[in-house]
């Protein structure tokens, strides 16, 4: 298995390319492999798609618990993991920073900060408070022994507030303060992600998966997109096909759904040769 040096070099070297990646976000081990054999250069959580795997809400597992989720997905393949670590399970700048530095520990090579507060009555930080909680976390990246990718994540389009201009602004505060990646999710249109890229001088990251636009990977490329993730897309298709076929079991007393499923032979092919 590649060292985590190895694996943080590996990573920040795919934002340097001039096509973009994709970084599929697994929520398990067993989703996590499966990526991994089907030819994924790097992986990332999704705080979401882990939640809803254990039964809670997004925003509802504690650091402890999401760090021993990490160190499982990073154990779990040789890929670089980045990971969603939320809005670094604090306000206060030392808390992000701390967050950081449990992420490495788990062995993550990347993570991301988001500028959400968690409360629905004060949804996104101030502009100088959320650039003090990255340059403060972009400090402990720097203390760290290996490469490790810092992505800042502007929150505005998530929490009912499309504001291009307030986003741009908050990126580039970010990127002032020491971000490696930047990232808006929920942009709306091609436009917005156009001007996005055209606005900063760092890698930035699109999700692609949410409700409206969807581009292609090439499409995106040709924008200056460097990474293109799904988010908890993943776990939420795998519950939508899990909702249908319980439906059809409870509603209908029929099992038409077992003709959409993966057969026990390839799931196993696939997950044989990490041993068991």
């Amino acid at each position: 298995m590649p060292s985590q040096s190895e694996k943080g070099r590996i990573f920040r070297a795919l934002h340097q390319r001039d096509l973009a990646f994709i970084i599929p976000n697994p929520w398990d081990v067993g989703t996590a492999r499966i990526l991994a054999h089907l030819g994924f250069e790097a992986l990332a959580t999704t705080s979401a798609g882990y939640a809803f795997s254990v039964g809670q809400l997004d925003n509802s597992v504690d650091r402890d618990r999401m760090m021993k989720h990490i160190s499982e997905i990073t154990s779990a393949t040789d890929l670089p993991v980045s990971a969603d670590l939320q809005n670094g399970f604090g306000d206060d700048p030392e808390t992000a920073a701390e967050t950081i530095r449990l992420a490495a520990q788990a062995g993550a090579v990347g993570g991301s900060i988001e500028d959400a507060t968690g409360r629905d009555d004060d949804a996104i930080y101030s502009l100088q408070h959320s650039a003090d909680r990255v340059r403060a976390a972009a400090e402990m990246v720097h203390l760290l022994p290996f490469t490790f990718t810092l992505t800042a994540r502007a929150e505005n389009y998530l929490h009912g507030r499309p504001d291009l201009k307030d986003t741009i602004s908050r990126l580039q505060a970010y990127q002032e303060a020491g971000a490696d990646v930047l990232y808006a999710p929920g942009l709306a249109t091609t436009e917005d992600i156009a001007a996005v890229v055209s606005s900063v001088d760092r890698p930035v990251n699109v999700v692609m998966g949410l409700q409206g636009v969807q581009l292609g990977l090439a499409e995106l490329s040709a924008m200056g997109v460097k990474r293109v993730s799904v988010g908890s897309t993943l776990s939420r298709v795998a519950l939508g096909a899990f909702l249908r076929a319980a439906r059809e079991m409870h509603d209908h007393g029929t099992f038409t759904f077992a003709e959409q499923a993966a057969t026990m032979r390839e799931i196993s092919a696939m997950l044989r040769e990490f041993g068991s």
